[in-house]
This record gives C-alpha cells, structure tokens and sequence, in this order.
C-alpha cells in the first residue's frame, strides 16, 4: 500500500477560481486603502503641514478616478447629481467593485494558467496599475494624461498595486484551497 502525504492535485476549475479571487479583491482592495492611508500619514508628517499650506491657497486637487466614475454612473444611469457624502460613498463602492472584479478575473486566470501566480501576484498588481492607472483612466477621461503627475504620484499608485497584487494572490490561495 502506497501512501502519499501530499493531497492530489485538484482540478482546475475557473468558477471556483473567480470565488476565490473576489474574496481576494475584497479583501486586497482594503489593503490598498490601508497602505494609502499610511504613505499619505507619513507624506504629509514630512512634508510639515505643506499640504494645509496648499489647500488655504486655493491650489485645486484632482478628484479621486473611482469617485469620478460614481458620479458618471449616477448622472448616465439614474440622471442624479450627487451630493459631496455620496460621492464619497459612490467612489468606496466603486473601488471595492472594481477590485472584486479584477480579483474574479485574477482567480479564473490563475486557474488555467499558473503563471499568473509568479511572484506572489506582484507581477499583476504591477499590470493592473499601468494597465487601469495609465492608460484606461486617462482614455476614459476619468484622470490626467500620466505625464500631469509627479513621479511621487506614480511610485504611490504602484506601491499600491503591488500590495493589492500580493494581498488578492495570498487570499486567493487561501480560500481556493478551501472550496
């Protein structure tokens, strides 16, 4: 009688990869918020109160992409303006959705070819922000050309990437070798 201490390989199965990647997303779109949060605390601590220094002087910021896309879904779809609260809320719901979904697709793709797992999902974080950041935002009109932002900007927008692309892959993992 032979015995093997490893389980056998389980079938790849795109549906089950999808669940588990929108887990992933999820949860990898909150790691994104999080580590933002962190590099905007320590911008700001070292940039010693320049940012208040720039919103007294009247300088105007650029709106999140994800809280621009709310507001286009909510005027095209439902011909409503939102109000600056539901912006905000519009804008999260946008984000969580978008990552669900490039987690879904992150999941199926990891089931039919492996590869996309390499590196522990960093090389698909580095894809998604060129691929979202770069070019379909501004396309889309839905953020400045690239070439409007500082190289700080950039950094901080694949920093983010990356740790979306290794949080969806670890989850993923995770949850795919439950179902």
């Amino acid at each position: 009688m032979e015995y093997s201490w490893r389980k056998s390989p389980r079938k790849p199965s795109v549906w089950k990869g999808a669940a588990a990647g929108v887990v992933g997303g999820l949860v990898a779109s909150w790691a994104m918020n999080e580590f933002s949060s962190l590099m905007k605390t320590v911008a700001e601590s070292r940039s010693n109160g320049q940012k208040q220094k720039a919103k007294k002087s009247g300088e105007q910021q650029q709106e999140d992409p994800t809280i621009t896309t709310a507001e286009k879904i909510s005027e095209t779809v439902a011909d409503i303006k939102l109000n600056k609260e539901q912006k905000q809320k519009g804008g999260t719901v946008v984000h969580y959705a978008f990552g669900a979904l490039m987690g879904a697709v992150y999941g199926a793709a990891a089931e039919v070819a492996p590869p996309v797992k390499s590196l522990a999902g960093l090389p698909y974080g580095a894809a998604l922000f060129v691929g979202a950041d770069e070019i379909v935002l501004p396309v889309l009109g839905l953020s400045k050309k690239p070439t409007e932002y500082p190289l700080s900007k950039h950094l901080s927008g694949l920093g983010q990437h990356l740790v979306y692309g290794a949080t969806v892959e670890l989850v993923r993992r995770g949850m795919r070798e439950r179902l």
